[in-house]
């Protein structure tokens, strides 16, 4: 069931992170130059509010991660990230074949 779980979750977000790359891509076609939209700018456009939480509750809490790991995460382009995350999961979750010469009970 959390095989299930981890490749449902990683095929959305593959498929989010090619939808990201698109419009990346159109956005870059559109100004003659390379346009990436960063995690931190998707998350915004998505949930202003909820970005506005973590940012608060991680600089009061955790300041060392939030500087030194979330911060660089938020730059990363969104296509980049949800691709990467998502083929971890798909990782995670494979279904591992069977083996020619494994015994049955």
């Amino acid at each position: 069931m959390i095989r299930f779980l981890f490749r449902f979750i990683g095929f959305w977000l593959v498929a989010g992170g090619f939808v990201a790359l698109i419009v990346d891509g159109t956005r870059s076609i559109a100004a003659s130059a390379l346009v990436f939209t960063s995690t931190g700018d998707a998350w915004f456009a998505l949930s202003p509010g909820t970005l506005e939480q973590a940012e608060r509750s991680g600089r009061t809490g955790l300041p060392l991660i939030w500087n030194s790991a979330i911060l660089p995460l938020l730059s990363l382009p969104a296509f980049l990230l949800l691709v990467v995350v998502g083929l971890i999961l798909l990782a995670l979750g494979r279904v591992r074949e069977r083996s020619r010469f494994e015994v049955s009970r």
